[in-house]
């Protein structure tokens, strides 16, 4: 388990990383804001003495282990609790990570359900003080780290975009086999990220209404700014499930066009070949009296008025543009 603490004020600001929360404790910064990130949670019983300091309520930690966690935001008599969902992109995998925040007065405690530095940037604006973050309270810590796991939404949606129009190349292609299938992997990525990203919207509002000490009335817009964010997200993830449906529709018409050019042209041929059958047959009933049979151009008349029948049926077929 990897453990790190931040502590910062508008003068400066120090980074401490450790192996265990006992250890992480011990470098509580008791003059300024302090940020504690603790990531890859195994072992519950290590966060205890984390929750018996910050008096986490047991049903919070419980939250905080489930990894299928839905998002959602709750207020306590000591702290605020949220928890929502990261992309996690490895190459054209997506995944997801489960974020829990807990926010007090003077600190921000986050859970990394992986392995890794998903909040880099917020580290190095804070020890390189860019931006405002140095001079805000906790609630700004807290509302940067949202801010941060949505603007991935928005990434990882302008890389599917990209994915999506291709699609619309590649819709007219009729010998794309492999086109349905890739629509299909897309379209379940979308509605994943839809079910993780919903609820986010709905503890925005939530949050908006809290009459909480513990969010300034000075981040009101920058929570309202958040909230349009999500909205947009969501309507993007709309726009691109209609895009994909009208992709899918393109290709089935595409397919269908193909199918009725085949059977247009094996519905020609059999249309010439029945005249043609029932030349064919008549003389193969074998009378003995048929006139036709005696005649010495018999066999050269007949293919003539059958070569006659075949190209007069082109010709018509033709004028009437069925070819």
């Amino acid at each position: 388990m990897d453990c790190s603490i931040i502590g910062y004020d508008p003068v400066g600001a120090w980074i401490k990383t450790t192996d265990t929360v006992a250890e992480l404790l011990s470098y509580r910064n008791t003059g300024g804001l302090t940020w504690i990130n603790i990531n890859a949670l195994k072992d519950p019983l290590a966060i205890h003495p984390l929750a018996e300091i910050f008096n986490i309520h047991p049903l919070t930690i419980e939250d905080i282990l489930d990894r299928e966690q839905r998002p959602k935001a709750e207020e306590f008599a000591d702290y605020l609790f949220i928890t929502l969902k990261a992309i996690i992109r490895h190459e054209e995998e997506i995944g997801f990570e489960q974020i829990s925040l807990i926010l007090t007065p003077d600190t921000v405690i986050t859970f990394q359900e992986i392995p890794g530095d998903s909040f880099h940037g917020i580290r190095r604006r804070i020890m390189d003080n860019i931006g405002k973050i140095r001079r805000m309270g906790a609630d700004y810590l807290a509302y940067a780290i949202i801010d941060s796991v949505v603007d991935e939404y928005f990434l990882t949606l302008d890389t599917l975009g990209d994915g999506i129009e291709d699609f619309e190349e590649r819709a007219l292609d009729e010998n794309d086999t492999s086109l349905i299938s890739d629509l299909q992997k897309v379209k379940q990525t979308l509605i994943r990220i839809r079910r993780v990203i919903w609820p986010l919207r709905e503890n925005l509002i939530s949050l908006l209404r809290l009459d909480s000490n513990l969010i300034n009335q000075e981040l009101e817009p920058f929570l309202k700014d958040l909230q349009d964010n999500v909205i947009q997200v969501v309507e993007t993830l709309e726009t691109y499930r209609e895009l994909l449906a009208g992709v899918m529709e393109v290709n089935l018409s595409a397919l269908s066009n193909r199918m009725n050019k085949v059977m247009k042209v094996l519905t020609i041929i059999s249309t010439i070949f029945i005249p043609l059958t029932f030349i064919v047959g008549v003389y193969g009933m074998n009378f003995a009296y048929m006139p036709e049979l005696e005649h010495p151009y018999a066999y050269p008349i007949t293919w003539g008025v059958m070569v006659f029948i075949a190209g007069g049926m082109l010709l018509f077929f033709k004028r009437r543009h069925w070819l």
